[in-house]
Order: C-alpha cells, then sequence, then structure tokens
C-alpha cells in the first residue's frame, strides 16, 4: 500500500545559505529569494539584493548578510533585471565539496567570471549549432515558475512525480535530492540527482513534467541519510552530468529556482 502526498513547491534563487543565492545581478550581487541570514543569526524567508563582499563562515556556521536592500513581492514579479551566474570560484562559498568527482575532480580551480545565464559558459558551444537561449532572462520571467510534487511511498521505494508551469522554455532542468549527509558540517557528501537521467526540458509555454522512483528514500534512524529536500536547478551549462547534478553547483552552472518548503517528508518511512 502507498501513502500519496502532494505539495506546491517554492520560488527559489537559493541552495545552502552560502553562496547566499545562486544567481547575481549585473553588478556582482546576490539576488536571493530565500532564507535571509539576520544580525541575530536568525533565518528569514525573503528577497534581497546581497552583497558579494558579505562574510563567509565555516561550513555549518551562519554570519549576517550584508544586505543591499530589500525586493518587494511586485518588484520580483516585474523586475527587468537581467540574471547571472555566479563567477567561478564561486563567489562567497563555504561548501567544500566536488560536485562531480569522475568527471572534474579539479573544479575549485577553474576561474570563470560571471556571465548572464543567456550567455553562460557551454562546453564546446559553437554559433553554428543554435543555441535555443538567446534572449535576457530576468527576474520577472524566473519568478513565473510554479511546481507542484507528488510522492507515491511505497514499502522500500517512493515515486516522485512533478507537474511544472512557468520554467523557462526549451532549456534544459535538474531535479537534486538533498540528503542529511550532504549538509552536516563532519563527513559531508556530495548531493545527487533525484532519479538517472534526471533532466528534463519545458516546453514553448514553459510547462514539464518529470518522474523517478527512488530506492528507499526515507530509511529509519538517527543516522539515516533520508532526502529532506528536492530542489529543481535551471542548468546554464546546458548539458546532463549523469549520477552528478553539475560539475560546480550552487550557481556556477546549475542554478536553484524551486525547491520544497521546511520539513516536507517528515513522517514518512521506507525500508530498503
Amino acid at each position: 500500500m502507498t501513502t500519496k502526498h502532494t505539495s506546491n513547491l517554492k520560488l527559489t534563487t537559493q541552495g545552502p545559505p552560502y553562496p547566499p543565492s545562486e544567481i547575481m545581478d549585473k553588478d556582482g550581487n546576490f539576488i536571493v529569494i530565500g532564507n535571509i541570514v539576520q544580525e541575530d543569526l536568525s533565518m528569514k524567508w525573503g528577497a534581497a539584493v546581497v552583497s558579494a563582499e558579505s562574510p563567509v563562515p565555516e561550513f555549518g556556521k551562519l554570519l549576517p548578510y550584508k544586505v543591499v536592500r530589500y525586493l518587494s513581492s511586485d518588484e520580483l514579479a516585474t523586475s527587468d533585471a537581467v540574471l547571472y551566474t555566479v563567477s567561478l570560484p564561486l563567489a562567497c562559498n563555504n561548501y567544500p565539496m566536488v560536485f562531480a568527482p569522475e568527471q572534474l575532480p579539479h573544479a575549485h580551480s577553474i576561474k570563470r567570471p560571471s556571465l548572464p545565464l543567456h550567455e553562460a559558459y557551454i562546453p564546446d558551444y559553437r554559433p553554428i549549432d543554435g543555441r535555443k537561449i538567446t534572449s535576457p532572462i530576468t527576474l520577472g520571467q524566473w519568478c513565473k515558475a510554479k511546481g507542484t510534487m507528488t510522492v507515491d511511498v511505497g514499502p522500500d521505494y517512493a515515486d516522485f512525480s512533478f507537474e511544472f508551469e512557468g520554467m523557462i522554455p526549451h532549456s534544459l532542468y535538474t531535479v537534486m535530492a538533498l540528503r542529511r549527509h550532504e549538509i552536516r558540517p563532519k563527513d559531508t557528501q556530495r548531493p545527487g540527482p533525484l532519479g538517472i537521467p534526471n533532466v528534463f526540458i519545458p516546453d514553448a509555454n514553459g510547462r514539464a513534467t518529470y518522474q523517478a522512483r527512488m530506492p528507499n528514500p526515507f530509511p529509519v534512524g538517527p543516522d539515516a541519510n533520508r532526502i529532506i529536500d528536492v530542489i529543481v536547478l535551471w542548468i546554464s551549462s546546458q548539458m546532463s552530468f549523469g549520477g552528478a547534478i553539475g560539475h560546480h553547483g550552487l550557481g556556477g552552472d546549475v542554478h536553484a529556482q524551486l525547491k520544497t518548503g521546511p520539513a516536507p517528508f517528515e513522517g514518512l518511512e521506507t525500508r530498503g
């Protein structure tokens, strides 16, 4: 017997707290839609432009963001600000992880400027090949994204199903499964995809679906490496990475656009 759970995904530009966002503006600031670290080290969900000069603590700890200004919901919906990748090495990063150890073990040594999303680095790209994303992607366009997630939980598996609208048309996305051990300060493990292959391409209207069956995603016990969040990421390099979500992650080549809310899978159990 399965147990079905359906929820709406949240709009975001943020993965972990550092870098503060996986999207930058033309001035090299982060555009944050997510948890903003306050002066008292609490985290408050909101939207803001955050300086890349913000202090960066060691992984697992917090320091207040240096907020340039806050963004209203109306501004998010109508802004024509052009969105950019995060520069490499990743600015304001404290996550010491290689995302694709077989494909790019030296990822941290690569230098690359922040680029408009529609002009982001694509390996082996040639103009004659017909790049599909050629117009600037704006903050207002980004904020049109919506998604619902349904999880059917079986005894030793779970089926994840998604429906999306308002996504960036004709471009590549990946779906990431964040597990408990991937954010612990010691013996941190790299994040991975929610299913392989783990990509989808929205149609001309920004609509898409995605499905994956995951083996034993919600094991029980205090040390169990459960899935605790699902993140939908736009891929600026427009390529799939096999068993990795990207070469650089965190705004270098993949950019969080939708995610689950807090503790979305609490109470769900599977036994592999």
